[in-house]
């Protein structure tokens, strides 16, 4: 009960300096919810999630992403040397964009990915799909390695490397949706931007990763070498990659609590499922899709360009040595790694929406910048400049795995995830490489990627014009969720006298009496 008295001023008056701490969207949402429930939260309205399970969850997640996006990765750095071995007899630029074109092929099938994985996710339950995907990605990518050269079978190679690659995309097509719905369904709202970070914290890894054996290759070997061989390596290292991050899913499958919140939802998931999803999320979430597919177009154009674009447009227009270029992309990588978290704790405080804003409106007018500096003579300068992008990117990538699971109901959350991430990426995120260097080849200005950029962050203004801000609120569906016991008393106190002020502006002279039982 609430205490009564001096004492109870006293402590009526601490609470509601909680209740005015609170961020406005934060008293809004629980406002509502306990006005739903006709009185304040009680100890079985609020989740606690335990430290150990959440630990073993979020690391378990982004390490399966490492592993995977090291796979997904190091084909971007690769892209030049792939175009000479699997289509020898076109001109360096055209070699360039058909391997651009078949990074781009994986892109088309992750929509047909997410539309396969997506209710499964949600019927089945997230971690049997995730460790679906990850069986996948690693075969796709350990095929790769062993697929004979163009000279040694002739037009099947490229063929075959196709193959590859839509396995890779498809497999992607549910791993990205699944692993942030898991991440952010188990994370307290309190944190959940700091700990959807590490998920994409897995990601960067991954890539610098891929990117540092890519450059250790280029600086060992000698390029006949490299062309002859040393271009297998990345991709079989993908098997035993694999086999870790299966086991890591696998063995987080085994929680019992886990499973029991699984059992808690399997039921009417799979009825939702079954019924018609994806009408459901076209017909009554269509506003909530097209905001994830604007954040995901920001985030993933920035992405790719740095990552699956900046190596081979070092090398091929501006003519620098390949191990130059992998050394400047992965130090770009890992300021990337050092800053996610950091900016993912930061947007638990201050909201997605402004990291979003300021970032989006940042890119617009540093694009050219950081290109002219990448564009100069010698190293600090073009260092600078793929650092302002890297740091760009850090910004879209830090909030992305708290905001857009945010965006949708717990019942279709992995498949509209799915749908709007896959679509928005296949369609301007896996294209960006192949796009730019196609503008930079057929008009000769070799700054249409920050042109290309500038777009993009004009798109992300517009989209964050209409996003909810999503920073410490409950998910859709969901119970409040909290770190430890302590966390939850202070909520369930929290919202006796949040109900009783929300009851005393309503004129309600009953409710107040129900909050304190």
């Amino acid at each position: 009960m609430v205490p009564t008295g001096k004492s109870g001023r006293s402590g009526s008056a601490k609470v509601s300096k909680a209740v005015a701490e609170l961020p406005r969207q934060v008293r809004e949402e629980l406002s509502r919810r306990l006005r739903r429930n006709k009185g304040a939260f009680r100890s079985g309205d609020v989740q606690v999630v335990e430290g150990p399970l959440l630990r073993r969850a979020v690391g378990a997640s982004a390490l399966g992403n490492c592993m995977e996006w090291f796979d997904f990765g190091v084909y971007s750095y690769l892209a030049a040397t792939l175009g000479k071995v699997f289509f020898p007899g076109a001109s360096p630029g055209a070699q360039v964009i058909s391997s651009f074109a078949t990074f781009a092929a994986a892109f088309v099938v992750r929509p047909l990915g997410g539309l396969v994985f997506g209710p499964l996710g949600d019927r089945l339950g997230r971690q049997k799909v995730l460790a679906t995907t990850m069986i996948m990605m690693a075969a796709g990518t350990f095929a790769i390695g062993l697929i004979p050269s163009y000279g040694s079978i002739g037009i099947a190679a490229p063929i075959l490397l196709l193959i590859a690659r839509m396995v890779q995309g498809f497999s992607t097509g549910g791993e990205y949706g699944g692993a942030t719905t898991f991440v952010a369904e188990y994370s307290p709202d309190r944190r959940r931007g700091f700990l959807s970070s590490w998920l994409d914290f897995g990601t960067f890894v991954g890539y610098a990763l891929g990117s540092a054996l890519v450059t250790l290759l280029n600086l060992a070997l000698t390029d006949d070498q490299m062309l002859a061989w040393g271009w297998r390596l990345p991709f079989l290292i993908a098997g035993p990659l694999g086999v870790i991050g299966l086991y890591m899913r696998l063995k987080l499958e085994e929680s019992p609590a886990f499973q029991q919140q699984l059992d808690d939802h399997e039921k009417t998931l799979a009825q939702e499922s079954a019924g018609g999803e994806f009408k459901t999320i076209v017909t009554r979430h269509w506003r909530p899709l097209l905001i994830c597919m604007g954040l995901v177009l920001l985030y993933n154009v920035t992405n790719y360009m740095v990552t699956g674009f900046l190596p081979t447009y070092q090398t091929e227009t501006l003519h620098r040595s390949s191990g130059t270029a992998d050394v400047l992309v992965l130090l770009g990588m890992v300021w990337i790694v050092l800053l996610i978290t950091f900016i993912g704790r930061y947007s638990d405080r201050v909201g997605r929406r402004p990291i979003y804003g300021f970032s989006a409106a940042a890119m617009i007018v540093l694009a050219v910048p950081a290109f002219q500096l990448i564009k100069m003579d010698g190293f600090w300068p073009p260092l600078s400049g793929v650092l302002i992008l890297s740091t760009l990117l850090a910004c879209f990538a830090a909030p992305s795995a708290a905001t857009l699971p945010a965006l949708f109901p717990t019942a279709v959350r992995y498949a509209a995830m799915g749908i709007g991430f896959n679509i928005a990426v296949a369609a301007f995120g896996g294209t960006t490489p192949l796009v730019t260097e196609a503008l930079v080849n057929i008009t000769g200005d070799d700054l249409m990627p920050a042109y290309y950029l500038m777009l993009a962050g004009v798109i992300g203004l517009v989209t964050v014009r209409f996003l909810p801000e999503t920073a410490q609120v409950p998910l859709n569906g969901s119970q409040p969720m909290v770190g430890s016991r302590e966390e939850q008393q202070e909520l369930i106190t929290t919202s006796k006298e949040l109900y009783r002020v929300s009851a005393e502006r309503s004129g309600d002279g009953d409710s107040p009496a129900s909050a304190t039982t």
